[in-house]
């Protein structure tokens, strides 16, 4: 269930902020129409990762009721031309602080 879309802050952004089951999921959402570059996952730096982080820990700052529940963050990728692209979502794609 979508919560928030393009939560910013001073920090970073977040592009989603989902519920699943009890677990709240923060989503980073990566196109690319070529791989020249790399994929859209692996354009998801460490200091990208810091800034998500950021973003999550002002987020939960905001809604400390939610501060409790299981997370993770995930990025949702997809290649390609965005009307044909090919999408993946990957669980628990940032580990850790950052």
């Amino acid at each position: 269930m979508l919560m928030t879309r393009n939560y910013a802050c001073r920090g970073g952004e977040i592009d989603l902020i989902m519920q699943d089951g009890a677990t709240l999921v923060f989503v980073e959402v990566r196109h690319r129409t070529g791989h020249q570059f790399g994929t859209p996952e692996e354009t998801v730096g460490l200091g990208k990762q810091r800034r998500l982080v950021l973003a999550a820990q002002h987020y939960l700052a905001r809604n400390p009721a939610l501060a409790k529940r299981p997370m993770r963050f995930d990025v949702v990728a997809l290649s390609g031309p965005l009307a044909q692209a090919e999408f993946r979502w990957i669980r628990n794609a940032i580990t850790g602080s950052g």
